[in-house]
């Protein structure tokens, strides 16, 4: 598939991608080595499950914490900023897909494991990555 992709984008054959979602792909990558950078283990990048909709962005270890990172990326500050846009509809989604996600452990750790949901603003303007970190933004409930 990957070979697919790659013979696609050669040959100028492959679906081109939104210019948001293109966006919101280089936040999440710029996050992901700045969590690497800070020492988090990253485990898994736009997961998803087969019954759920969605993904969650970044999934990664924080010490002894599973963090589930959910990231917003824009190319300008507006009035708003872009961690509001992870609105309780969002959060409800990311829980979901993260006790998804926790079902691959066995019961018996999936009970004891620190499990935290951060948000992450980056704001990509003119070179520049900038990051705002919102460590337990949000909890199960």
């Amino acid at each position: 598939m990957a070979q697919m992709h790659r013979f696609g984008m050669q040959t100028g054959l492959a679906p081109a991608i939104a210019p948001h979602l293109r966006t919101g792909l280089l936040g999440e990558r710029a996050v992901m080595f700045e969590l690497l950078r800070r020492g988090v283990v990253i485990v898994a990048r736009r997961w998803t499950s087969t019954k759920l909709r969605g993904d969650i962005d970044l999934i990664g270890w924080d010490g002894d914490a599973l963090c589930f990172f959910e990231v917003k990326t824009r190319t300008a500050k507006d009035m708003r900023p872009a961690e509001w846009a992870v609105d309780e509809t969002k959060r409800r989604m990311v829980r979901g897909l993260a006790r998804a996600y926790l079902r691959n452990f066995p019961e018996k750790e999936r009970r004891t494991i620190p499990v935290r949901f951060d948000v992450i603003s980056v704001y990509l303007i003119g070179g520049a990555k900038e990051f705002e970190f919102f460590p337990n933004a949000f909890g199960w409930s």
